[in-house]
């Protein structure tokens, strides 16, 4: 995980990053817990997805590299127990979860299946673990491409494909038991990479920018200059519309992974 970025980029970051509704609502059908259910966030950030997910019942752990983004947390939930923890090295007895989590996050591990084997250790045999990501493959269809192609290429190549996050669960020794794809909805409150596919004019604002790590940490000051007045003179125009109209495809902008540890 990238600490000192967040540390950064969490000092802004509740001003554009909430949960939204209807994400909120699939993460909690799929992990499918109750209030006698011990859940762990993994790289929870400023909670904003915990804290939500905690008033719906379950005992919440949430864990997160950057003490910035932990402070926010904190400020959010008094009944989830927050700490910080690296994904690689969980600070948690064997087997004591039932539900794990880790959304938009899975891009900054180190690598894959050593952070999906850890936490694999700390999920009890049935448990599952649900992931919320976008992947290589959808994110070469953004339209983003067209105006920030440097970072955005960048970014295409941090961010793992179905294929790799599959066989690295399955190395771990979860098993996949369903895939979700999602696509980003007009009425989305949480101003992640993608968010702004239907409102273009989200990607002006410095403050969006500022919370989304391909933005902060990927790209380039000129091409960001240059991709926002080409967006602002395609709005102006019209054109955005054809742009993001061909943007559209069959695979969603993002997917939820649902892995079940099937271990005896």
């Amino acid at each position: 995980m990238e600490t000192a970025l967040y540390d950064r980029i969490g000092r802004g970051y509740d001003t554009t990053r909430r949960a939204d509704p209807y994400i909120a609502g699939r993460l909690a059908e799929l992990l499918a817990f109750g209030k006698e259910h011990t859940c762990l966030d993994i790289a929870c950030g400023s909670g904003n997805y915990t804290s939500v997910l905690a008033s719906r019942g379950g005992i919440w752990y949430g864990v997160d590299q950057s003490a910035e983004m932990l402070a926010r947390a904190r400020t959010k939930s008094s009944s989830v127990n927050w700490s910080a923890a690296d994904v690689m090295t969980l600070p948690f007895e064997p087997r004591v979860f039932d539900k794990a989590l880790c959304t938009l996050a899975i891009h900054h591990f180190p690598a894959l299946l050593p952070a999906f084997a850890e936490v694999h250790r700390v999920i009890r045999p049935g448990g599952r673990f649900v992931l919320f990501t976008s992947l290589a493959e959808q994110m070469q269809h953004y339209w983003l491409c067209n105006y920030f192609p440097n970072a955005m290429q960048r970014s295409i190549e941090q961010m793992p494909s179905l294929a790799a996050i599959e066989h690295a669960l399955c190395s771990a020794g979860f098993a996949i038991a369903s895939t979700e794809p999602y696509s980003i909805r007009p009425d989305i409150e949480d101003f992640f990479l993608y968010s702004g596919k239907f409102r273009p004019t989200v990607y002006l604002d410095p403050a969006v920018r500022a919370g989304i790590s391909t933005f902060a940490a990927l790209a380039d000051a000129e091409e960001v200059q240059e991709g926002c007045a080409r967006i602002k003179a395609d709005i102006a125009s019209g054109h955005i519309y054809s742009v993001i109209e061909k943007s559209t495809h069959a695979d969603g902008d993002y997917i939820f992974i649902i892995a079940e540890n099937y271990a005896a």
